[in-house]
């Protein structure tokens, strides 16, 4: 069971924050090792990112042996409910430099906001100013790492932007709401048609795909809701990143329930699915546009799913 980050002692703050320091040191050596061929570049500025965080680490563990000793307890981030889970895209060959980039930007907006809190709740002088001063150099991490990319990548002219928007954006609405998506899109084709092949009515095939839409997006929402109360990883409340989800998870579905309206089972059904190949297209262009998916490969994925969901229902409800 997950432990509640109000519950940690101090002991275990400075625990789970040397954990982190070094698991996040070694996914930058992973960057920098996975980049190095291909871009020597960005795999410098990764090398010096590990640095910073080997000096961080070695900080706290000197602040952990003045109060607690040499034992530290077995605590990690994956045991503390808040924390963002990480998929290990480092361990991806080859891998992409944006992906990298990306999970970097991330790896520091949580790191920041677990300092800050973390320094909230020690009442030791000490180590609170310390994790005061690692929580603002986390926060100055974006801006060492474009230094780092104007010094390492002086042929690389990149366009301006707000990336802590962007990045938020992804986050607290981009994220949750393709998951929305997709489940909605995907799962509730199987009912549906199930249905509308079982009867050959409309009304029957529309008031299954209602419920099931419906029934969808309740439940994804509490699903999201309920996963990270993001206080630690920058995602947002967990009631908008609940309620987007529920939302693209019902539209999803209801997208190709609306046809059903029609009188006409054939036209009715012939327009179903344009609207399920228009759906699949969406959620291939947004996969490919926020999540660097490439595009044939994202379209190849999401049909494949989806065409297998629809076989599932055509062949129940022929039975």
């Amino acid at each position: 069971m997950l432990k509640k980050f109000k519950d940690l002692s101090e002991k275990e703050i400075i625990a789970i924050a040397i954990a982190a320091e070094e698991e996040d040191g070694r996914i930058y050596g992973e960057f920098a090792d996975a980049l190095r061929d291909e871009y020597p570049s960005t795999a410098d500025m990764f090398e010096e990112m590990r640095l910073e965080e080997v000096g961080h680490r070695d900080r706290l563990f000197e602040m952990f042996r003045q109060r607690f000793g040499d034992h530290i307890p077995l605590i990690r981030r994956e045991n503390v409910k808040g924390f963002l889970n990480r998929k290990p895209v480092w361990l991806v060959r080859p891998l992409g430099v944006k992906v990298a980039r990306k999970q970097a930007e991330i790896m520091e907006l949580e790191a920041t906001r677990f300092y800050a809190r973390a320094a909230s709740r020690t009442t030791d002088v000490s180590t609170r100013e310390l994790l005061n001063k690692l929580a603002d150099e986390e926060r100055k991490h974006t801006h060492t790492a474009g230094a780092l990319e104007e010094k390492h990548l002086t042929a690389s002219a990149k366009a301006q932007e707000d990336e802590s928007h962007r990045k938020l954006f992804l986050l607290q609405v981009v994220q949750p709401g393709l998951a929305g998506l997709m489940d909605g899109s995907v799962s509730t084709l199987a009912p549906i048609f199930a249905a509308a092949f079982a009867t050959h009515k409309s009304w029957d095939a529309f008031l299954v795909g209602l419920a099931a839409s419906i029934g969808a997006g309740i439940s994804m929402a509490f699903s999201e809701g309920l996963s990270d109360d993001g206080s630690l990883t920058g995602r947002g409340s967990p009631w908008l990143r609940g309620a987007v989800t529920g939302l693209m998870t019902t539209a999803g579905g209801i997208g190709h329930t609306l046809p059903f309206l029609i009188g006409s089972f054939r036209i009715a059904m012939l327009v179903a699915v344009i609207v399920v190949a228009v759906e699949l297209a969406v959620i291939s262009y947004i996969r490919h546009r926020y999540m660097d998916t490439p595009f044939l490969q994202a379209s190849f994925q999401v049909i494949v799913g989806g065409v297998l969901v629809f076989l599932t229902g055509w062949l129940i409800g022929s039975a």
